[in-house]
Protein backbone atom coordinates (compact mmCIF):
# COMPACT_ATOMS: atom_id res chain seq x y z
CA UNK A 1 0.00 0.00 0.00
CA UNK A 2 1.14 3.37 -1.17
CA UNK A 3 1.16 6.34 1.27
CA UNK A 4 -1.88 9.07 0.24
CA UNK A 5 -0.93 12.09 -2.11
CA UNK A 6 -1.36 15.82 -0.15
CA UNK A 7 -3.54 17.62 -2.32
CA UNK A 8 -2.46 21.52 -1.87
CA UNK A 9 -4.98 24.41 -2.67
CA UNK A 10 -5.44 26.31 -5.80
CA UNK A 11 -5.10 29.96 -5.54
CA UNK A 12 -5.53 32.66 -8.23
CA UNK A 13 -3.12 35.71 -8.07
CA UNK A 14 -2.92 38.26 -10.82
CA UNK A 15 0.22 39.14 -13.19
CA UNK A 16 1.32 42.98 -12.93
CA UNK A 17 2.19 43.18 -16.49
CA UNK A 18 -0.90 42.34 -18.23
CA UNK A 19 -3.66 42.25 -15.08
CA UNK A 20 -4.04 38.06 -16.09
CA UNK A 21 -5.23 36.05 -13.57
CA UNK A 22 -3.57 32.83 -13.34
CA UNK A 23 -4.21 29.72 -10.84
CA UNK A 24 -1.23 28.41 -8.42
CA UNK A 25 -0.61 25.89 -6.14
CA UNK A 26 1.63 26.70 -3.06
CA UNK A 27 5.01 25.39 -2.77
CA UNK A 28 5.31 21.81 -1.30
CA UNK A 29 8.85 20.89 0.09
CA UNK A 30 10.16 19.58 -3.04
CA UNK A 31 9.79 23.45 -4.57
CA UNK A 32 11.31 25.05 -0.88
CA UNK A 33 14.80 22.09 -1.62
CA UNK A 34 14.93 23.40 -5.51
CA UNK A 35 14.93 27.02 -4.50
CA UNK A 36 17.25 26.17 -1.80
CA UNK A 37 19.93 24.51 -3.59
CA UNK A 38 19.68 27.70 -6.11
CA UNK A 39 20.29 30.15 -3.35
CA UNK A 40 23.04 28.09 -2.15
CA UNK A 41 25.19 27.78 -5.03
CA UNK A 42 25.46 31.69 -5.08
CA UNK A 43 25.62 31.38 -9.20
CA UNK A 44 23.23 33.60 -11.13
CA UNK A 45 22.06 30.98 -13.69
CA UNK A 46 21.21 28.24 -11.22
CA UNK A 47 19.05 30.72 -9.01
CA UNK A 48 17.34 31.72 -12.62
CA UNK A 49 17.28 27.47 -13.28
CA UNK A 50 15.91 26.82 -9.93
CA UNK A 51 13.19 30.12 -10.02
CA UNK A 52 12.03 28.84 -13.57
CA UNK A 53 11.57 24.74 -12.19
CA UNK A 54 9.59 25.89 -8.95
CA UNK A 55 6.92 28.30 -10.92
CA UNK A 56 7.10 26.10 -13.51
CA UNK A 57 5.69 23.46 -10.89
CA UNK A 58 3.30 25.85 -9.10
CA UNK A 59 1.52 27.76 -12.26
CA UNK A 60 -0.80 25.30 -13.50
CA UNK A 61 -2.41 27.46 -16.21
CA UNK A 62 0.59 29.73 -17.46
CA UNK A 63 4.20 28.75 -19.22
CA UNK A 64 6.51 30.31 -17.51
CA UNK A 65 8.57 30.83 -20.57
CA UNK A 66 6.17 33.63 -21.55
CA UNK A 67 6.39 35.76 -18.60
CA UNK A 68 8.15 38.65 -18.35
CA UNK A 69 11.15 38.50 -15.96
CA UNK A 70 9.58 40.84 -13.64
CA UNK A 71 6.36 38.88 -13.48
CA UNK A 72 8.29 35.80 -12.76
CA UNK A 73 10.21 37.60 -10.11
CA UNK A 74 6.41 39.04 -8.71
CA UNK A 75 4.94 35.55 -8.86
CA UNK A 76 8.13 33.77 -6.97
CA UNK A 77 7.71 36.31 -4.09
CA UNK A 78 3.80 35.75 -4.57
CA UNK A 79 4.44 32.25 -4.06
CA UNK A 80 6.91 32.47 -0.96
CA UNK A 81 4.71 34.67 1.05
CA UNK A 82 1.92 32.28 0.37
CA UNK A 83 3.57 29.06 1.04
CA UNK A 84 6.57 30.22 3.38
CA UNK A 85 6.55 33.21 5.02
CA UNK A 86 5.74 36.67 4.11
CA UNK A 87 8.63 38.03 5.90
CA UNK A 88 12.51 38.11 4.41
CA UNK A 89 14.64 38.71 7.17
CA UNK A 90 18.27 39.16 5.73
CA UNK A 91 21.86 41.01 6.99
CA UNK A 92 23.78 43.51 5.04
CA UNK A 93 27.26 45.26 5.93
CA UNK A 94 26.65 49.38 6.31
CA UNK A 95 28.77 51.00 4.41
CA UNK A 96 30.13 53.81 6.44
CA UNK A 97 30.77 51.46 9.80
CA UNK A 98 31.58 48.21 8.59
CA UNK A 99 28.94 46.73 11.40
CA UNK A 100 26.43 44.52 10.00
CA UNK A 101 22.50 45.55 9.67
CA UNK A 102 19.98 43.61 10.18
CA UNK A 103 16.99 44.16 8.05
CA UNK A 104 13.21 42.68 7.04
CA UNK A 105 10.52 43.35 4.74
CA UNK A 106 6.99 42.21 4.16
CA UNK A 107 6.85 40.60 0.91
CA UNK A 108 3.35 41.83 0.31
CA UNK A 109 4.45 45.63 0.43
CA UNK A 110 6.36 45.05 -3.01
CA UNK A 111 6.31 47.88 -4.96
CA UNK A 112 6.23 47.26 -9.06
CA UNK A 113 7.81 50.70 -9.56
CA UNK A 114 7.16 51.63 -13.68
CA UNK A 115 8.42 55.04 -14.77
CA UNK A 116 6.46 57.85 -15.95
CA UNK A 117 6.22 57.91 -19.85
CA UNK A 118 7.34 54.09 -20.59
CA UNK A 119 5.90 52.53 -23.58
CA UNK A 120 6.48 49.80 -25.97
CA UNK A 121 5.73 51.51 -28.54
CA UNK A 122 8.74 53.63 -30.65
CA UNK A 123 7.89 55.93 -33.51
CA UNK A 124 10.17 54.93 -36.30
CA UNK A 125 8.67 57.49 -38.82
CA UNK A 126 5.82 58.75 -40.01
CA UNK A 127 4.78 55.36 -41.39
CA UNK A 128 6.49 52.86 -39.13
CA UNK A 129 5.78 52.36 -35.44
CA UNK A 130 7.94 49.71 -33.73
CA UNK A 131 6.94 47.22 -30.89
CA UNK A 132 8.76 46.11 -28.13
CA UNK A 133 8.73 43.06 -25.80
CA UNK A 134 9.51 42.58 -21.85
CA UNK A 135 12.50 40.19 -21.81
CA UNK A 136 11.91 36.72 -20.89
CA UNK A 137 13.36 34.25 -18.44
CA UNK A 138 15.24 33.28 -21.96
CA UNK A 139 16.45 36.73 -22.30
CA UNK A 140 18.30 36.83 -18.71
CA UNK A 141 19.46 33.48 -18.69
CA UNK A 142 21.20 34.38 -21.73
CA UNK A 143 22.40 37.18 -20.54
CA UNK A 144 23.92 35.83 -17.16
CA UNK A 145 25.50 32.94 -19.06
CA UNK A 146 27.19 35.60 -21.36
CA UNK A 147 30.61 36.86 -21.47
CA UNK A 148 30.60 39.96 -19.77
CA UNK A 149 33.19 41.67 -21.96
CA UNK A 150 31.27 41.04 -25.28
CA UNK A 151 30.63 44.98 -26.60
CA UNK A 152 27.74 43.52 -28.02
CA UNK A 153 25.85 42.36 -25.06
CA UNK A 154 23.62 45.11 -24.41
CA UNK A 155 22.59 45.13 -28.57
CA UNK A 156 21.80 41.52 -28.46
CA UNK A 157 19.55 41.78 -25.39
CA UNK A 158 17.82 44.62 -27.05
CA UNK A 159 17.38 42.65 -30.79
CA UNK A 160 15.83 39.61 -28.77
CA UNK A 161 13.34 41.59 -28.01
CA UNK A 162 12.06 42.96 -30.78
CA UNK A 163 8.51 42.02 -31.33
CA UNK A 164 6.77 43.74 -34.49
CA UNK A 165 6.71 46.46 -36.73
CA UNK A 166 3.68 48.03 -38.29
CA UNK A 167 2.30 50.95 -40.67
CA UNK A 168 -1.24 51.52 -40.76
CA UNK A 169 -1.22 48.39 -43.88
CA UNK A 170 1.15 45.96 -42.56
CA UNK A 171 2.75 44.54 -39.73
CA UNK A 172 6.33 42.44 -39.55
CA UNK A 173 7.00 40.17 -36.78
CA UNK A 174 10.56 40.09 -36.21
CA UNK A 175 10.60 35.97 -35.41
CA UNK A 176 9.52 35.47 -39.12
CA UNK A 177 13.11 36.77 -39.96
CA UNK A 178 16.48 35.51 -39.95
CA UNK A 179 19.33 37.18 -38.26
CA UNK A 180 20.37 38.78 -41.17
CA UNK A 181 17.64 40.24 -42.13
CA UNK A 182 16.94 41.73 -38.68
CA UNK A 183 20.52 42.91 -38.48
CA UNK A 184 20.21 44.63 -41.77
CA UNK A 185 16.78 46.47 -40.54
CA UNK A 186 18.85 47.42 -37.02
CA UNK A 187 21.84 48.72 -39.15
CA UNK A 188 19.48 51.37 -41.22
CA UNK A 189 17.81 52.70 -37.69
CA UNK A 190 19.77 56.63 -36.56
CA UNK A 191 21.40 56.74 -32.90
CA UNK A 192 18.25 58.78 -31.96
CA UNK A 193 16.15 55.16 -33.05
CA UNK A 194 18.42 53.41 -31.27
CA UNK A 195 17.99 55.34 -28.05
CA UNK A 196 14.50 55.79 -28.22
CA UNK A 197 14.40 51.45 -28.40
CA UNK A 198 16.73 52.04 -25.23
CA UNK A 199 14.55 53.92 -23.02
CA UNK A 200 12.10 51.08 -22.85
CA UNK A 201 14.71 48.85 -20.82
CA UNK A 202 15.79 51.36 -18.92
CA UNK A 203 12.07 52.63 -17.92
CA UNK A 204 11.18 49.12 -17.49
CA UNK A 205 8.70 47.86 -14.61
CA UNK A 206 10.98 46.54 -12.10
CA UNK A 207 10.35 44.96 -8.53
CA UNK A 208 11.70 47.35 -5.36
CA UNK A 209 11.28 47.93 -2.23
CA UNK A 210 13.36 50.39 0.37
CA UNK A 211 14.22 50.11 3.62
CA UNK A 212 15.34 52.72 6.44
CA UNK A 213 17.51 52.49 9.31
CA UNK A 214 20.31 54.40 11.48
CA UNK A 215 23.14 52.98 11.64
CA UNK A 216 25.45 53.23 14.74
CA UNK A 217 27.02 56.30 13.88
CA UNK A 218 23.03 58.30 14.23
CA UNK A 219 23.25 58.63 10.57
CA UNK A 220 19.70 57.69 8.80
CA UNK A 221 20.30 55.64 5.70
CA UNK A 222 18.00 53.88 2.58
CA UNK A 223 18.64 50.11 1.80
CA UNK A 224 17.36 49.61 -1.61
CA UNK A 225 16.77 46.20 -3.14
CA UNK A 226 15.67 44.90 -6.73
CA UNK A 227 15.69 42.42 -8.79
CA UNK A 228 15.34 38.72 -7.90
CA UNK A 229 18.50 37.64 -6.39
CA UNK A 230 18.38 41.01 -4.00
CA UNK A 231 15.45 39.54 -2.73
CA UNK A 232 16.76 36.10 -1.73
CA UNK A 233 20.08 37.27 -1.09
Amino acid sequence: MSLPKIDLPIGELTLPSTGEKVQYRPFSVKEEKILLVGQQSGEAELELLSAKQVIGNCLLDKNVDELAMFDLEYVLLYLRARSVNNIIAFTITDEDTNEDVELQFDIDNIVLETQEGHTKEVVINDEFRLFLRYPTIKEFHQLVTADKDDPLLDYIMLVSCLDYIASEDEVHYFKEYNEEQITEFMDSLSGDMIKKITGFFETMPKLKQEMKYTNSNGDEKTFVVEGMRSFFT
